[in-house]
């Protein structure tokens, strides 16, 4: 007898544990701060972030440095940000050349630069072109960072950060992934916000001082014209 979907064994399931994953996110909270913090400053210095991953991972990718470059929720300037995904003349040209476990690295070995943070995605931490591109990244100055699933993989053992989702469920892991990005998203975009804020004044300061000097000197000089 054939068994057909119903709603407990695919919605409830689902749902149920998809909430469960979303809840255990919130035990690493300091671990997400130290890398929004890290971005934060590298954005703030001028670098950029990279983001790598295959299939779904990949669409993150995109949709993630879309965020950063576009917008979040807030009206601001653009921030640098790169997929390592989206360009097709290179990925098969360097596949074609060098392999596909080359893609991403020999992209961060083009585009990366000292201070920047490359974030690799890979539910399983075993993406061979994703561990070679944070391999790459350190030799470069780059700082890594690891989305995965439970364990991380290899990716545990080399990258600077490792966010570790607590499932092996592809499903599971990728809806925390972009959960987990887009926060990363909201604090970048408020730390912006805060800096031009807070920078603000001080700009303002040498402005006003040049009107005030500025208008001492024309009525100086409207005085002496009168006597």
């Amino acid at each position: 007898m054939a068994n057909y979907p119903d709603q407990d064994s695919v919605f409830k399931r689902a749902i149920v544990e998809h909430l469960s994953v979303i809840k255990a996110v919130d035990k690493q909270r300091e671990l997400l701060r130290a890398i929004a913090v890290d971005m934060a400053a590298a954005l703030h210095r001028g670098n950029k972030i990279l983001w790598c991953g295959n299939g779904g991972s990949a669409g993150d990718s995109q949709h993630l440095a879309a965020e950063i470059v576009g917008r979040f929720c807030r009206e601001r300037r653009g921030q640098p940000s790169i997929a390592l995904t989206t360009d097709t003349s290179i990925i098969t040209a360097v596949a074609n050349d060098y392999g596909y476990d080359a893609v991403f690295s020999r992209q961060v070995e083009a585009l990366g630069s000292s201070g920047d943070i490359l974030v690799g995605i890979s539910t399983s931490g075993n993406s061979r072109n994703v561990i070679a591109a944070i391999e790459a990244a350190k030799l470069y100055g780059i700082t890594t960072v690891a989305l995965t699933g439970e364990g991380g993989g290899r990716m545990a053992q080399i990258a600077d950060y490792l966010f570790a989702v607590e499932s092996r469920e592809t499903a599971r892991v990728q809806e925390a992934h972009i959960l987990v990005g887009h926060m990363l998203c909201d604090w970048l975009e408020l730390d912006l916000i805060a800096r031009q804020a807070e920078a603000a004044p001080e700009e303002a300061a040498p402005e006003a001082e040049a009107t005030t000097n500025k208008a001492g000197q024309t009525a100086g000089t409207s005085k002496a014209g009168v006597s």
